[in-house]
């Protein structure tokens, strides 16, 4: 594995367009969402550079995702944690990276199971394109094209770090 991208260069991106993309729509009262386990760290890292005073929330989408019956329960699940009313809120759902967009509906799903928000702001790290399904983020920090041999991942949480992994060709 190398590095691949400068990470503070991504969180520059990813908070410069969050800044914006909340100044147009007139939101100053974003509930933040991280999806495990990426998303989560930089949930953490976004809520301190946006300032936010209210601690973010953190969903495991395990039994949310629509290949759950074929590939089992991840060993390592672990409960959502929203410290907030999402009925009404507008939420930024962050995740590290985006490919086929399944992982974001599923997480979107668990959401509207807690409340009904006002607007959902999608920001992402990376996005690797490919999708199976009409999810676009919002903000992202990089759009990347790989080969199909190469898998890009984020390493953290301290430091945060990009890498790519070659698979097997």
């Amino acid at each position: 594995m190398t590095a691949l991208l400068d990470i503070n260069q991504l969180l520059d991106e990813l908070e410069n367009g969050l800044r914006r993309i909340l100044a147009e729509r007139g939101v100053d009262n974003p509930a933040l969402i991280g999806i495990r386990t990426g998303g989560v760290w930089l949930a953490d890292v976004m809520s301190k550079r946006l300032g936010l005073a209210e601690p973010y929330g953190e969903l495991d989408i395990s039994f949310y995702r629509d290949d759950f019956s074929r590939i089992g329960l991840n060993p390592r699940v672990a409960p959502s944690s929203l410290p907030f009313d999402t009925e009404g809120r507008d939420i930024i759902l962050i995740d590290d990276v985006i490919m086929s967009g399944r992982t974001i509906r599923a997480a979107m799903n668990e959401i509207f199971d807690y409340g009904r928000p006002a607007s959902i702001i999608l920001a992402t790290l990376i996005d690797l394109g490919a999708r199976e399904l009409p999810v676009q983020p919002d903000v992202t920090g990089k759009a990347l094209a790989l080969d199909a041999h190469q898998r890009v991942k984020l390493r953290g949480p301290d430091p945060l770090r990009i890498e790519f992994q070659e698979t097997g060709q």
